[in-house]
């Protein structure tokens, strides 16, 4: 990645619909320059350019952040974890947890339900804390790249 790629980077995280005509000239390229740089991004798995939601402005659903103890390898764990669709992300870490996953539900029932119910039977896992949300204070996907 160079500093045309992380401009590009930049004015995605201000606007990601800029079209390809000012993307270019911003960062210092052709629109069709533009637009095969960020191709290039895309294909390499770098940037993802999508809508993003905020689940509780959307009203009913639960949030919640899980933290998961496992008994073995918490990469096995988090492979299962990944392969549905209430989980929005999963992180491996250290100290009191292998393995930290955000959930978003239908509601609380489908909450109690998705932990009880699909967490808990994951082979490996042995204890599951539940965090839910009351609401979003910060939520934001710029930073300084």
């Amino acid at each position: 990645m160079d500093d045309i790629d992380r401009a590009i980077l930049r004015e995605l995280q201000s606007d990601g619909r800029i079209p390809y005509a000012d993307l270019g000239p911003r960062v210092g390229l052709s629109p069709s320059a533009a637009r095969q740089r960020l191709q290039r991004l895309i294909d390499a798995k770098v940037v993802q350019v999508v809508g993003v939601t905020d689940p509780m402005a959307m009203g009913g659903q639960a949030m919640a952040l899980l933290g998961i103890r496992v008994d073995g390898d918490a990469r096995v764990v988090a492979d299962v974890l990944g392969q549905r669709d209430e989980v929005v992300y999963s992180v491996l870490t250290s100290g009191g947890y292998d393995l930290f996953a955000e959930v978003v539900c239908q509601d609380p029932r489908a909450l109690l339900d998705f932990i009880n119910d699909v967490i808990r039977p994951v082979e490996g896992v042995t204890a599951v804390d539940n965090f839910p949300y009351f609401g979003i204070h910060t939520h934001r996907f710029a930073w300084n790249v």
